[in-house]
């Protein structure tokens, strides 16, 4: 076994001990989304550094301790066993982190990577839009226009992740008026404090309020280092950027999908569930075989997409395999946990309801399960095509 490998495999059980220990039993808190709830993160996430678990797969630079993605994974699934896992353990801002620090200008890295990597600033990404369609750039209104050195962005944004706590804003805007969006569209930095920039709105997602917003930017002004890459070549930072953070979710997912996976067991194996006779009825053994080949599938699948992400090959057509594969996967845990777990798990007496939502969100969230299947359809019928 290597060493990264023998890193990942103790982290892995590090993180689980940990979250289940001090993340799991907050989660009612957490969930509040309020001043209580911020003021719990915050000594959740500073208990999480002193313990050598935040940022773990962070740039090494910047104090990763895990450098490839497959070494990653099992590391992921275990922050993934809460929802809030991923804020607590600073993974939801790992993206950003490998971005700002492949991509970013000396300024940017400065001004905005150094904080996020040391716990104290929360990114967020601006792409989908009220009046586009999230999975087709070429519907990418927001504008950003190079004068006097500086990018002047107006626009609106829609569904941004964290956007009402985030020190910074990254931002997809169209840099070239004509065109196709390949040759158009770029990634701007953007700190909240600018002049112009507003949280229009909060947006709940089945319900809940889960940090989901509306923002606007109006003549925002920022110095024309903050375009991350060359301008007008975001298309390929966005591709870059959409491949590992579907892995990633995925990940998280599959650890969510663990839990849901243990609860359902514990419930057939618990008094209750012996007097029903759970553990003898076949539709109940069905559930279970379900969801573990579910989440084997889709835990190899997320492996092998991975894999190729650490070795620098194109892996759009696995890691949308992958994408789909997880959300299904995290789908069919939760629903079934609620099923034998019966009302209860309809309630707040389980986090299986909370989840349920989450699982549902999952086939849109980091593209359209739709699109990824068409895609990959696409793709396959050609490869065979070239093949034959």
């Amino acid at each position: 076994m290597s060493e990264q490998a023998r890193l990942s495999n103790t982290l892995a059980c590090e993180v689980r001990q940990w979250i289940d220990a001090h993340v799991i039993p907050a989660e009612g808190l957490l969930d509040q989304d309020d001043s209580a709830a911020a003021g719990k993160a915050a000594e959740l996430v500073a208990a999480a550094r002193r313990a050598r678990l935040w940022g773990s797969y962070y740039p090494p630079a910047l104090g990763g301790r895990v450098s490839s993605l497959a070494a990653y994974v099992p590391v992921a699934e275990a922050e993934g066993r809460s929802e809030h896992g991923p804020m607590v353990f600073g993974s939801e801002a790992a993206v950003d982190a490998h971005m700002l620090f492949l991509h970013g200008s000396p300024l940017v890295r400065e001004r905005y990577l150094a904080p996020l990597a040391a716990g104290q600033a929360t990114p967020a990404y601006a792409m989908s839009e009220p009046q586009g369609i999230g999975s087709m750039p070429s519907t990418i209104q927001t504008s950003a226009t190079l004068r006097d050195g500086h990018w002047h962005i107006d626009g609106r944004k829609w569904f941004i992740c964290r956007a009402g706590r985030a020190a910074f804003v990254t931002v997809v805007a169209r840099t070239l008026p004509d065109g196709p969006a390949e040759q158009a569209l770029s990634m701007i930095v953007v700190p909240t404090d600018a002049p112009g920039f507003r949280v229009e709105r909060e947006l709940d997602i089945l319900g809940r309020h889960q940090g989901q917003c509306e923002i606007s930017f109006t003549n925002v002004r920022v110095s024309a280092d903050h375009v991350l890459g060359e301008p007008h070549r975001g298309m390929a930072l966005m591709r870059q950027r959409l491949v590992l953070g579907r892995l990633l979710r995925s990940s998280h997912w599959l650890g969510l999908g663990q839990r849901c996976f243990d609860l359902l067991c514990e419930r057939i194996r618990s008094p209750r569930g012996t007097m029903a006779a759970l553990p003898d009825k076949q539709l109940v053994r069905r559930h279970v075989f379900e969801v573990h080949l579910a989440l084997t599938s889709a835990r190899a699948l997320v492996h092998a997409a991975a894999e190729e992400f650490d070795a620098g090959r194109r892996c759009d057509l696995p890691a949308n395999l992958a994408k789909v594969a997880a959300a299904r996967a995290l789908g069919l845990a939760a629903d079934s946990a609620i099923q034998v777990f019966g009302a209860e798990g309809l309630s707040a007496l389980t986090p299986l309801s909370g989840i349920f939502r989450s699982a549902r969100a999952t086939r849109i969230l980091d593209g359209a399960d739709e699109a990824l299947i068409s895609s990959v359809g696409r793709q396959l019928i050609d490869l065979e095509a070239a093949a034959s």
